[in-house]
């Protein structure tokens, strides 16, 4: 791969960086009092929207399938760094269109949507018009495993009724929320794999029931990360999201650009917090010398910008594989950044937090709400320890590989 960003990524970025020098890093103050104050979406976002959307800034993690869809859709490998740049304030993807999990709704809907579920819920998405949620990870199994799921959806008649209990559901706890993608079992008898299927269910059906919004780490989300109860709620059979049995591989389709988005934002807070590392240690002093002339803290400076680098470059090269060879055959590396990167972000944050001392634990800066988030992501779309096994499993099955080394070396 070539590692220099195309005239089209250099252009994003340009046009990314601008919009958000003079129109969101202005805002930032007042956006961080009002999501303490719990107002969510900002005040300022609409607004924000429309300026994003008329300068064509708009829906750029997913390409086009028709000419008159709003905005312009980016390659993968195109959309990294931008998204790198977006990923340094929490609410900024918001205003381009591209915030999770909306992103990852609006690609299920892209691909498996019937035309009259894409008129009603995908286009008012890509118009940045409603909010979504998708519920499958549940409290009483190991989401991580799919195939584990026990939320019924039983067909009776022209309804499916669906009963089940998810949480950690993002975006629930917004007012906007329309539409929740819900996974669950049609076929509790059937193969593994083939016993899930997805319902979209309007967010005020009857027998939705948000029980609490779940903090992480004492960080409380003001768009929700939802504990939700699901009592015989009732959708037409129409509302069925591509086929019976469907579900499990619908599920991968969508966590595979899911996760690497994931990891292009969490790239640009790692660059933010050693942003902030530097010019601490540049402005502190200690024991007579600025903080930056102790090994120890330089040394913690240049390891970041090691481990950032590194990071960086398995994101963008996991971005090549899914345009060249889609998803499911880059599945090893999508694993292996979901991997890194999240810990890349906690390391390079505590580092940070370390240097400024009280003050990162506090919110005078945003190093504590940056721990948090690499944190959480070792678990979010999937922990640590199942893509860990993704990796090995991929690796001790390259038998072809494996019998190229060997014969090499016996020469």
């Amino acid at each position: 791969m070539d590692f220099t960003y195309s005239p089209t990524c250099e252009r994003f970025r340009a046009q990314v960086q601008d919009f958000m020098d003079a129109h969101i890093l202005p805002r930032a103050a007042e956006a961080k009092r009002e999501h303490h104050l719990g107002n969510y979406p900002l005040s300022c976002m609409e607004e924000l929207k429309a300026l994003a959307k008329s300068e064509g800034l708009w829906n750029l993690f997913l390409a086009k399938l028709r000419p008159d869809e709003p905005g312009q859709g980016l390659s993968n490998l195109d959309y990294a760094p931008v998204a790198e740049i977006m990923g340094r304030v929490e609410w900024a993807s918001e205003v381009f269109n591209c915030n999770a999990p909306d992103t990852g709704n609006m690609e299920l809907l892209h691909m498996f949507a019937t035309p009259s579920q894409a008129e009603h819920w995908l286009k008012p998405m890509l118009n940045g018009e409603i909010h979504s949620a998708f519920a499958m990870t549940e409290p009483d199994v190991a989401s991580s495993d799919a195939t584990n799921i026990q939320t019924s959806i039983r067909k009776d008649g022209d309804h499916y009724v669906i009963n089940g209990r998810k949480w950690f559901i993002t975006n629930l706890n917004r007012s906007d929320c329309r539409l929740i993608i819900v996974m669950g079992k049609t076929d509790f008898a059937g193969p593994a794999h083939r016993q899930q299927s997805m319902v979209l269910v309007p967010r005020e059906t009857p027998g939705v029931e948000v029980v609490r919004n779940i903090s992480t780490l004492n960080h409380t989300a003001t768009i929700g990360h939802c504990e939700v109860v699901f009592r015989d709620v009732r959708v037409p059979v129409q509302n069925l999201l591509g086929e019976e049995g469907g579900g499990f591989a619908m599920s991968q389709a969508r966590l595979g650009p899911g996760r690497i988005h994931h990891c292009m934002r969490a790239i640009g807070l790692a660059e933010l917090s050693l942003e902030l590392m530097c010019e601490r240690a540049k402005d502190r002093k200690a024991f007579g010398r600025y903080l930056a002339d102790h090994g120890s803290v330089s040394d913690a400076i240049a390891l970041s910008r090691i481990e950032i680098d590194q990071a960086r470059l398995l994101v963008l090269r996991a971005a090549w594989l899914i345009d060249t060879v889609g998803a499911a055959a880059a599945r090893k590396e999508i694993s292996m950044i979901k991997v890194a990167v999240p810990s890349v972000l906690t390391r390079v944050a505590d580092r940070a937090i370390q240097i400024h001392g009280a003050m990162g634990l506090s919110p005078d800066t945003p190093l504590a709400d940056i721990y948090t988030n690499g944190r959480q992501l070792r678990i979010v779309d999937g922990p640590d320890a199942v893509h860990m096994r993704v990796i090995a499993r991929a690796e001790l099955g390259n038998e072809e590989r494996r019998q190229r080394i060997a014969h090499h070396l016996a020469a």
